[in-house]
């Protein structure tokens, strides 16, 4: 996997300060509810959390989808061809993951849309910081509350929510604000080869696909931290230049 040029932070001897986590997601997917919860439980063990940046990528898993909402099991049945049991079962599974990460997947009142609005205003909110917790919102809305979060009255409550002046949201949701930057993150996935989500991209070269365990994902959070935290000096000269060490040149012993 080709990685992309990282934005540029503070670094020493070559190794980056923080940790950069960059993570594409649709809010109507169940799994992206879940991964998402499950990083969020591990960065809580990670002993350098508060140096990890985690940026949200948008991915809209439906671009077609109709903006007046569809109830799920219709959607799942014209979309893929199952049976009302086939559906039924697969998302008992899915509520049952997410019950595991302290998730409630209400599928039976969910209603698919599309989600570009929703994608357009958490790219508002990480103007000020706030595209997790706006993530967060759209998701429980949709797995929880059952609400169509292409609905404009959604959407502006989400904002409220939030903290984000209305009338920037009004405007926001009237206009194409931001389309443009979830149309690149979309088309970046497509260079990477993304074609699932979610997917994390830890320093822009290790990949973690899907919902995996909060164990997982904190394996990775220490694997790579190691691998980008650890200085590394060149060695320009030594020999007889002369040095202390223990042992001799007044080290105590």
């Amino acid at each position: 996997m080709q990685a992309n040029p990282l934005p540029e932070r503070l670094a020493v001897a070559g190794k980056y300060l923080n940790m950069l986590i960059e993570v594409w997601t649709d809010v109507v997917c169940p799994f992206c509810y879940v991964g998402k919860r499950e990083l969020a439980s591990a960065l809580e063990d990670f002993a350098y959390a508060d140096e990890v940046e985690v940026v949200f990528k948008s991915f809209e898993l439906d671009q077609s989808a109709a903006t007046e909402g569809e109830e799920v099991t219709e959607h799942l049945m014209r979309k893929y061809g199952l049976s009302p049991a086939q559906v039924a079962a697969q998302n008992e599974q899915l509520a049952a993951r997410a019950a595991e990460a302290g998730l409630t997947f209400n599928w039976r009142q969910a209603r698919s849309a599309n989600t570009l609005d929703a994608h357009r205003l958490i790219k508002l909110a990480g103007t000020q910081g706030l595209a997790g917790q706006a993530t967060d919102l759209l998701m429980k809305a949709f797995f929880t509350d059952g609400q169509v979060v292409s609905d404009r009255d959604v959407l502006v409550s989400i904002g409220a929510e939030l903290g984000l002046d209305g009338d920037r949201v009004g405007q926001l949701l009237d206009g194409v604000d931001f389309a443009e930057e979830v149309h690149a993150d979309q088309a970046e996935a497509g260079r990477y080869g993304i074609t699932g989500v979610p997917f994390f991209l830890f320093e822009g070269q290790w990949a973690v696909s899907g919902a995996q365990p909060a164990e997982l994902f904190l394996d990775a959070l220490e694997q790579v931290w190691a691998e980008t935290h650890q200085a590394q000096f060149i060695t320009l000269a030594e020999g007889s230049g002369g040095s202390c060490g223990c042992g001799g040149c007044g080290c105590g012993s």
